[in-house]
């Protein structure tokens, strides 16, 4: 009976095993040329520098949140600040967004947001009392203070777009205009699509199999996998020595990557709720930025609150995803220009 019992045990435990390499094994895959790039990178003696402006710190409370100034060498005809998503640091904002801005005579500021970066992590946070988009707003409104920014062109994308609606709502008086990026009024709206069940359980294979255990060469590949799965339906595809670079970039000349930021701002978002009914008093120029086949925060969203906004301008791009593809940068970059005043 002991051995019957064990005989099945064993084969309860060969298909728990097998069917946990098949679906580690199946779903998105990366690039064929990615383990050479990664190898080539971490070999490599020298990192590009991806910080060349003023850096600095900015105080919201006792909060210290990192920044990072872009000026022109002429005039300058204003300020942009650039507001970064989820579990995204400022560096992700790179030179193909930054500098044709610096190069049409934008002061352009980029911040990491809290808990990422340069910016204090927050060892102390409360799944309980959770800090909102409210309070990341004011983390940016403190960068302006800190700089001397009266009022500025506020961009943000993502998650960033929605703090990015709750400066515009929150300070207007600090604001010159607002751009939202593939971003939403409500995220949690029970009325909009979810993210699919594939593309959850194709970031769950790529945490298993990049992140744990963690090491540099996986968190490359993992970034590589992401920006796979973030990806639209256009003729494009990211350079991955790019993105790889800014990932060891991040661990070994920042801080590195904070686990505990995702929890963090995903709970900050619920904690804000929605912005749907104040979006109308926004009067300042509006731009919305979104890609139609936006796998994670789906184009609906967009649909939903673009029109709330009185006057607001919309760029509605075929084929791109929940990213910034230099394809479609040159279009971005011009409506960007249009909106705030040229």
């Amino acid at each position: 009976m002991l051995k019957k019992i064990l005989i099945g045990l064993l084969v309860v435990i060969a298909i728990c095993v097998a069917g946990y390499y098949i679906f580690l094994n199946t779903g998105i895959q990366l690039p064929a040329e990615t383990d050479e790039i990664v190898a080539e990178v971490l070999a490599s003696d020298e990192l590009p520098e991806l910080i060349t402006g003023e850096t600095g710190f900015a105080k919201n409370g006792d909060v210290k949140i990192w920044y990072e100034k872009m000026t022109p060498t002429d005039s300058v005809k204003g300020t942009i600040l650039l507001v970064m998503g989820h579990s995204s640091s400022a560096i992700v904002w790179g030179p193909n967004f930054t500098q044709p801005l610096v190069d049409a005579g934008y002061q352009v500021i980029r911040y990491d947001n809290r808990g990422l970066g340069e910016s204090d992590w927050m060892k102390d946070w409360n799944s309980e009392h959770p800090y909102t988009l409210e309070d990341m707003a004011k983390d940016g409104i403190a960068v302006l203070d800190a700089t001397g920014v009266e009022k500025a062109h506020i961009i943000g994308a993502s998650m960033g777009g929605m703090i990015a609606q709750r400066v515009a709502l929150s300070h207007s008086d600090r604001t010159e205009t607002l751009t939202s990026i593939m971003s939403s009024g409500y995220m949690n709206d029970p009325e909009m699509p979810s993210i699919n069940a594939a593309g959850m359980q194709d970031f769950l294979r790529l945490t298993l199999r990049y992140l744990m255990p963690p090491s540099e060469a996986g968190a490359m590949k993992f970034t590589v996998g992401i920006q796979q799965l973030l990806q639209g339906n256009g003729p494009y595809s990211h350079p991955i020595k790019k993105g790889v670079e800014r990932t060891l970039y991040e661990l070994r000349k920042r801080k590195g990557s904070n686990p505990k930021v995702g929890d963090q701002h995903t709970a900050a978002i619920a904690a804000s709720g929605s912005r749907l009914e104040e979006l109308g008093s926004i009067k300042m120029p509006t731009l919305i930025i979104h890609g139609k086949s936006d796998p994670l925060v789906r184009f609906e969203h967009c649909e939903k609150y673009a029109p709330l906004i009185p006057h607001a301008k919309k760029l509605f791009i075929d084929g791109m995803g929940h990213d910034l593809p230099d394809l479609y940068m040159e279009q971005i970059h011009a409506a960007i220009i249009d909106n705030i005043g040229g």
